[in-house]
């Protein structure tokens, strides 16, 4: 039954990530789409709730909640699949569907092949923290997809290349908004995981998560510094792709590199 939910997830991902390419290149064509924006969007939500029932069948079982590495990347891939959705529905951003569904295609079919459980049962508050922390890391993930497009349009229009990709674009100043939109929300979402983290948690600092507490710590201030940096003095362009991209590498380090180390030693 899972492996069926996760074939019709990644084939309605791989269906609405092609919808959305042609879609984007009638726009570089400077041609009108011949398909509705709803396609995508009606398309990707099926893709979304089949990979809402296979998690719900394999990650979240009876007798625990499965940790493991692949699980936790099926989850987070889910929910930026999810955000993407929620604001494709009301703003033109489909271009990071082309790279938030082909990633949880690829997630969901290495998890297929390849089996990490991680069984643990944690109380109510526990799940909590964890709930914000996957938030906040698919977050500052889809922050980051976008700063990897900005960084490249901003390149081509100062070495005035602005080939048939960076027509698929909003507007640069666009782009930048919803980057530091999705950061905001992010740092957010991160500030009450850490802050359930140093409630719920004994000690943030123990030996088996005091570098993950560390990483995440630095990848806080990080986009402290950025968002007031933007809103102080206005930063952007290389600057903000800069440092959000440094910030989403240390906390991916914090979260996924740990986790990947501590299950290849266990």
């Amino acid at each position: 039954m899972p492996i069926a939910l996760s074939f019709l997830a990644i084939f309605a991902y791989a269906l609405a990530s092609l919808i959305i390419l042609f879609r984007l290149n009638a726009k570089r064509l400077n041609k009108s789409p011949s398909m509705s924006r709803k396609w995508p969007i009606i398309v990707s939500a099926i893709g979304i709730a089949f990979h809402l029932l296979t998690i719900l069948n394999t990650t979240f079982t009876a007798t625990g909640v499965d940790f493991g590495l692949l699980s936790m990347m099926s989850v987070i891939t889910w929910i930026i699949a999810l955000l993407v959705w929620i604001i494709c529905v009301t703003n033109p951003m489909e271009h990071l569907g082309i790279i938030a569904l082909p990633l949880a295609s690829g997630i969901l079919l290495i998890k297929m092949l390849f089996t990490d459980t991680v069984l643990i049962n944690y109380d109510i508050s526990l799940k909590l923290h964890i709930t914000l922390s996957l938030m906040a890391y698919s977050l500052i993930s889809l922050a980051a997809i976008q700063a990897i497009l900005l960084g490249i349009q901003n390149n081509h229009l100062h070495n005035q290349k602005p080939t048939g990709f960076i027509r698929i674009l909003p507007p640069l100043k666009i782009m930048e908004k919803q980057l530091f939109q999705l950061l905001l929300i992010g740092f957010i979402t991160l500030t009450l995981s850490l802050a359930s983290g140093f409630i719920f948690l004994e000690d943030m600092f123990a030996q088996h998560v005091a570098h993950k507490t560390i990483l995440s710590m630095v990848a806080w201030l990080g986009f402290a510094v950025l968002l007031w940096g933007h809103f102080q003095y206005g930063w952007r362009g290389k600057t903000a792709t800069r440092w959000t991209l440094a910030g989403a590498i240390i906390l991916m380090l914090a979260y996924l590199g740990s986790k990947l180390v501590f299950e290849l030693m266990a």
